[in-house]
């Protein structure tokens, strides 16, 4: 087998070069490549230095990270730096594209290092719920200092060329285009400086205060997280300890966290959200159609956010309205949206209006006559969509893709409305449309398979993660969603506490429990307007016009900030509710809420699974992770039921007699997990 290091000599100079598509990832065979090259590069008394450098569109992205959890083949990264840091001859870094994770570490481990202005480098490993395992940890500190460090290597976000040359991290830059060049000179000016600079040779000096005010800062960030503390220790260890005890410290750490959950579920994510973009029984070159032009009918919310990712991503919209007051209130809020983004500094005043100017407002349906594909956004209502639809049938273009944003409703019945069915798909954006990243892609029974083909391309390229769901009521997320609320009202009737409900979710590393949410989205959501017809606690709320957050009461009593509070008055008027149903208050503990409003939803989604409404576990897990705030550490719903075991689950829901799925019955029987 051919290796992906191939040497070119330069006279004095030596390249290294790896060719290892598509991100260089530095796998066994990579690293056995530069080994023999950093051989070659001292075994020759003709050569006096080295550039190590990438061909592709970037340096090594990082590990191989399909080799964790397997028996590591030699030679480790953290001895292959070892060996380039250690040689008598130096090595430039020539950095281009990203120098991610053991990228950067195998740059740290070079005696200079040279980027192109257009570069990034970073350590990502804590979003895998890992840390630098190559001496990252200890490196960036006795280079860069420690408040740097921690940026790097406890949020994992890169760091562009410039300031990582700024904080010492990079030596210089080369000319933006000549980065070969630039780096073999480089090489040739500092081939006879001695001795040469090491990291591993360097102080980091103490910083408790910037550890202090960085742990501060992010306590919110990395609330229930276990890398960020242990990256965070690693970096303070630099600071009192040799090289060699520090990479020891590291490499415990870093065995710890493998072995852990937490990065066992990040990982999964990792792969969940690739796996999701591929459909089963649609080969990946199946043609798409071209998408040139979107049309959205609706200017509401929802239309407003759903044009935003259009128009941003540089595809011309066209907005209907069908009154003039709501198109012009509509593409107000739009441009208000983009203005807000320019303040933050994301966008230019000037990009602002070159966005705006691919928006086209209009009252007119027949201007959606030359879209390529026309998104519906109006409210939830079956007769509405179905009229709608069958205009759009009889104006579209030829070929055009028709999609509805329901939550909800029957895409095959809307589809059958159109008369045009294998042009018709659900595309279900998630509020703020223009801030959420996922979208439910609803197959129909005749969706076409370029069709589908198209929308998931589509949205990759507006920046979605896109899931693909069969058609039935609610699709993936709002179906699961479903089986929380009703038992979680329920046991309010029995004498749980909204403040204890929610908790129980919280606790459980939830952004917000079922109550919470209400009160956030609006109590009100779905009520029928009737302050005399009251026959639930969220119909004895909203005649009270506790509406939640807006109306500063809902669940919980809120201040001028949203600051919430339980509320004696909305306690009062679920006791109320309680007493007149005839029921006797008692205790419920956090288990039984879990075992009666979260098991539910993985019963839920192993019938998803059983019915073909979703691929596969990993793609339910795409969806909360993305589009309803599960715990990131947790790996999802059907990750989580996997960790804590399928036979706990099956025990927790026959305790309060609720039916147990099949498939999840069968999976527990023989000790399976879900995917």
């Amino acid at each position: 087998m051919t290796s992906p290091i191939r040497t070119v000599r330069h006279d004095d100079v030596l390249e290294f070069i790896s060719d290892n598509p598509p991100v260089n990832a530095l796998g066994a065979a990579v690293r056995q490549g530069l080994a023999k090259a950093v051989e070659e590069l001292l075994g020759d008394d003709g050569l006096k230095a080295a550039v190590l450098r990438c061909d592709g569109r970037t340096f090594f992205a990082g590990a191989d990270i399909t080799e964790f959890g397997k028996p590591m083949q030699e030679p480790g990264l953290g001895a292959l730096i070892a060996m380039i840091e250690g040689a008598h001859k130096p090595v430039v870094a020539a950095i281009h594209g990203t120098a991610l994770g053991g990228g950067c570490e195998i740059a740290l481990g070079c005696h200079y290092r040279m980027a192109a202005p257009s570069a990034k480098v970073g350590t990502p490993e804590v979003k895998l719920g890992l840390l630098p395992g190559a001496g990252g940890t200890q490196r960036i500190p006795r280079l860069a200092g420690v408040a740097f460090a921690l940026e790097m290597v406890a949020k994992g976000d890169p760091v562009s060329a410039k300031r990582a040359a700024d904080a010492g991290l990079i030596d210089r830059l080369a000319t933006e285009g000549k980065l070969a060049e630039d780096a073999i000179a480089f090489a040739r000016e500092i081939a006879a400086v001695r001795p040469l600079p090491r990291a591993s040779e360097k102080v980091a000096a103490p910083d408790p205060e910037a550890v202090a005010a960085f742990q501060k800062a992010n306590a919110r960030r990395f609330k229930g997280f276990d890398a960020p503390a242990a990256n965070i220790a690693c970096v303070v260890k630099a600071t009192e300890v040799p090289l060699e005890e520090g990479l020891a410290f590291e490499r415990q750490e870093f065995q710890k966290l493998l072995a852990g959950t937490q990065s066992s579920a990040l990982r999964h994510m990792f792969f969940a959200e690739r796996k999701a973009a591929k459909i089963d029984d649609v080969p990946e070159d199946t043609p798409k159609r071209d998408v040139t032009h979107v049309g959205i009918i609706g200017a509401g919310t929802m239309g407003g956010g759903i044009a935003m990712n259009f128009l941003t991503a540089g595809i011309p919209v066209t907005i209907v309205e069908t009154a003039q007051e709501a198109l012009d209130r509509g593409v107000a809020t739009i441009r208000r949206n983009y203005d807000n983004s320019a303040k933050r500094g994301r966008f230019t005043a000037e990009q602002v209006d070159t966005i705006m100017a691919r928006l086209t407002p209009s009252l007119a349906f027949d201007d959606l006559a030359t879209c390529d594909l026309v998104i519906e956004a109006v409210y939830e209502n079956m007769d509405l969509k179905k009229t709608l639809f069958g205009k759009l049938g009889e104006i579209a273009k030829p070929g055009a893709i028709l999609a509805s944003n329901t939550s909800f409703l029957n895409i095959d019945e809307i589809a059958e409305a159109s008369g045009r069915p294998e042009d018709m798909l659900g595309l279900h954006f998630f509020s703020p449309a223009n801030v959420m990243r996922l979208m439910e892609v609803v197959r129909g029974a005749k969706t076409a398979p370029d069709v589908l083909a198209t929308a998931m391309a589509l949205a990759k390229k507006i920046g979605k993660v896109a899931v693909v769901s069969r058609v039935c009521h609610g699709f993936i997320g709002n179906r699961m969603m479903a089986q929380r609320s009703a038992p979680a009202t329920a046991m309010l009737i029995e004498g749980a506490s909204p403040e204890q409900i929610d908790a129980a979710f919280t606790d459980l590393g939830m952004a917000m429990g079922p109550f919470q949410m209400s009160d956030m989205a609006g109590v009100d959501v779905g009520w029928h307007r009737d302050p005399t017809r009251v026959t639930t606690i969220r119909e004895a709320l909203c005649a009270e016009g506790r509406l939640g957050q807006k109306t500063g009461g809902g669940f919980y009593d809120y201040d001028a900030d949203r600051n919430r509070t339980p509320s004696p008055r909305a306690a009062e008027i679920i006791d109320d509710f309680r007493k007149k149903s005839g029921v006797e208050s008692r205790a419920i503990d956090a288990t039984e809420i879990v075992e009666r409003a979260i098991y539910p939803m993985i019963n839920e989604g192993a019938k998803i699974l059983d019915e073909g409404v979703a691929q596969r576990a990993s793609d339910i897990d795409t969806v909360w992770l993305t589009g309803y705030g599960w715990p990131t550490y947790t790996g999802g719903p059907m990750f989580w039921a996997n960790t804590i075991g399928l036979s706990k689950i099956v025990a927790g829901l026959e305790r309060h007699g609720i039916e147990v799925a099949p498939l999840l019955r069968r999976k527990a029987e023989l000790n399976e997990a879900f995917d």
